[in-house]
């Protein structure tokens, strides 16, 4: 009897979900990326190597990921303190607060790329006193990596929430018992619980800005050599008709971005995996 009922599952098995989970993603993302990379075969390879190579390309190249690099690092730092607090206390506005995390959600990034500029520009709320500093937020890599510490810092604080409501407050309580002091309890207590669920948030927050194009399309003025990130540059190769030339940047894109997220996935697994082993 146990055995038919185990066989007849009101949900469908395996066999059938994984066949649904083949095609969806066939259908939505491997079909459409295997077109990018026929797109880009067309060019051959010394065509394909000067598309991507070209010193304007390197150059967004470099303040692409380093700017999303840089933003995602601060996220996590600034994400995990935003999340620490709606967790752990209570305060008058703490509604307020966490409505307002997701924000970025919510507003199309054109708007807070417009909201951004209208801010720090140099007769902006804030950039109209941060300029005669000498400190130039607007038109700039710093404005551009504003932006995109604006539209991922949700992505840590939303991962952080769950992990650090799970964790025991008792376990930090044993650890004063023994001697230690609030900097090893963070260190050797709460940090490494909450390693895997930081760095998922840090890897979002990472892919979030590599492909961002909304929000600093207006803040960073869009300078060859100087403020353009890839995203603009492939957005400009479009509107050239230059398809194929768009195509081999996307390519190359995709590549290192899935090479960075995949790096950060197995350091989650690794960290995970030494976590459990050490309960």
């Amino acid at each position: 009897m146990s055995k038919n009922f185990a066989k007849r599952q009101v949900l469908p098995g395996f066999g059938i979900t994984m066949g649904y989970t083949v095609t969806y993603l066939s259908l939505i993302v491997l079909v459409p990326l295997a077109a990018l990379f026929l797109k880009s075969a067309g060019l051959g390879w010394a065509d394909f190597w000067k598309a991507v190579s070209g010193p304007r390309v390197v150059a967004s190249y470099k303040l692409t990921f380093g700017a999303s690099l840089v933003a995602a690092a601060v996220n996590a730092v600034f994400g995990f303190v935003v999340a620490w607090t709606l967790v752990r206390y209570q305060f008058p506005g703490k509604r307020i607060i966490d409505a307002m995390i997701d924000l970025p959600f919510a507003l199309p990034t054109a708007v807070s790329g417009i909201a951004l500029t209208a801010v720090y520009s140099s007769h902006g709320w804030f950039g109209q006193y941060l300029e005669p500093l000498g400190i130039k937020v607007a038109y700039t890599p710093l404005g551009i990596t504003l932006a995109l510490v604006f539209i991922g810092l949700p992505f840590v604080v939303r991962t952080l929430q769950p992990a650090l409501a799970d964790l025991e407050r008792e376990s930090e309580e044993a650890a004063a018992s023994l001697g230690a002091n609030r900097f090893q309890t963070f260190t050797r207590v709460i940090i490494p619980t909450i390693l895997p669920a930081l760095l998922t948030g840090f890897a979002l927050s990472l892919a979030r800005a590599i492909g961002e194009y909304g929000s600093v399309v207006f803040i960073s003025g869009n300078m060859p050599m100087r403020t353009e990130i890839t995203s603009l540059l492939i957005i400009s190769k479009l509107e050239q008709y230059d398809t194929a030339g768009a195509a081999a940047i996307s390519v190359v894109m995709l590549t290192v971005s899935f090479g960075l997220l995949l790096a950060i996935n197995l350091l989650q697994h690794f960290a995970g995996r030494r976590f459990q082993g050490a309960l």
